[in-house]
């Protein structure tokens, strides 16, 4: 009975030891899983710092070879406007006007501009005292008026518009972004240099933002010594609509620019595109809704803000697919952009740019065509 008894106690000593070590083996096991756990996310913490940085020196160093083949040379775009001429319909139609002053410039390695483009889309839309939309089918901008703006009667020193403009084109040359923000102005922004108002009588207020705003936004995207600057616009306001009673209408300037840089065989070296639409509200009694002191930003300055993403199909933001096109415009001439295929909508069919770009490229290839003819 005894040698059962220890055979027994024997027993349950092996069983309570036996457990022991597993609970320690369990235990020494998830520690060791729990460590491998916390080695790897820090791995994959650090992988993915690493990459960040590896993909920012990347972008820099791109950034710095793309200067460095281009001799330092950098192309910039800016857009600056306003709705504060527009006026409420009262005695006759109403206004909805918006100004937009674009400026393209290309900056050498010490900031200065070597060449300057100007133009004004200064785009007049009616709507009558109902709140009905009076269509304008085309618009031209101010250098494309040449003599019919008719401004020369005026000007004081008999000179047009387009004029006064290559006046201050010429002006800037040589001159940083800073040097043009201090090119001396009186109280309504017009010119005191005797040197610029010999040629210039226009305000130049909205001229030297834009200008500087260009100079300060440019990039090295392949314009180099020798090749001429263009500058293309165009606007529609298809997207203008009558006011009905329980509904605002509006005039809707939706305006295109694009810069280029064009190279001796005519190539496109450089591209920028962006885009305004400017709108005026109103109501079914002609009266005006905005605030015509609130401005209008570009598609690129709105960026991210666009909204464009979830309906994109590609989840791609404008600026993105912008980018995508510019890229696809670089190297071709006019005729080439041109006969870039599209469908009835004006959509890219082209596999390769339908895989970066789902909007509509009709107005910029349009654009873009005017900016290589007017390349100088």
């Amino acid at each position: 009975m005894k040698k059962q008894a220890s055979i027994l106690l024997a027993s349950m000593m092996v069983v309570s030891l036996a457990a022991g070590c597993g609970g320690q083996e369990t235990a020494q096991t998830s520690a060791a899983t729990e460590a491998a756990t916390t080695t790897a996310a820090e791995t994959e913490a650090e992988t993915t710092t690493a990459q960040e940085t590896t993909t920012a020196e990347e972008t820099e160093a791109e950034t710095e070879a793309k200067e460095a083949s281009a001799g330092g040379y950098k192309t910039g775009l800016a857009v600056v406007s306003s709705m504060g001429s527009s006026k409420n319909a009262e005695d006759g139609d109403g206004l909805a006007q918006v100004d937009s002053v674009a400026a393209a410039v290309v900056i050498d390695a010490d900031g200065k501009i070597v060449s300057c483009k100007l133009d004004t889309a200064q785009n007049k839309m009616g709507f009558t005292a109902e709140g009905k939309v009076v269509m304008t089918e085309e618009f031209k901008t101010k250098k494309e008026l040449k003599e019919d703006y008719n401004m020369k009667p005026a000007s004081g020193i008999g000179k047009e518009w387009y004029e006064q403009a290559e006046a201050m084109e010429a002006y800037v040359i040589g001159k940083t972004a800073e040097e043009v923000k201090g090119i001396a102005v009186d109280e309504s922004t017009k010119p005191t240099d005797a040197d610029l108002v010999a040629g210039v009588t226009v305000k130049i207020g909205s001229y030297k933002e834009a200008i500087a705003e260009a100079a300060e936004n440019a990039k090295a995207e392949g314009a180099g010594e020798g090749d001429k600057l263009g500058l293309g616009i165009i606007t529609n306001m298809d997207k203008s609509k009558d006011a009905e009673a329980d509904a605002e209408g509006q005039c809707q300037a939706y305006s295109t620019y694009v810069a280029v840089t064009t190279d001796g065989d005519g190539k496109i070296t450089t591209c920028i595109i962006d885009s305004t639409q400017g709108t005026v509200k109103f109501d079914a009694e002609g009266k005006i809704t905005s605030d015509l002191t609130a401005g209008v930003k570009t598609k690129r300055q709105l960026g991210n803000d666009y909204n464009m993403k979830p309906a994109s199909g590609i989840g791609k933001e404008w600026f993105e697919q912008a980018a995508t096109l510019e890229e696809y415009f670089v190297g071709k001439t006019a005729a080439e952009v041109e006969g870039i295929a599209v469908d009835e909508s004006t959509k890219p069919t082209d596999a390769d740019l339908l895989a970066g770009v789902t909007v509509s490229i009709g107005g910029y290839k349009t654009a873009a065509v005017k900016a290589v003819d007017n390349a100088k």
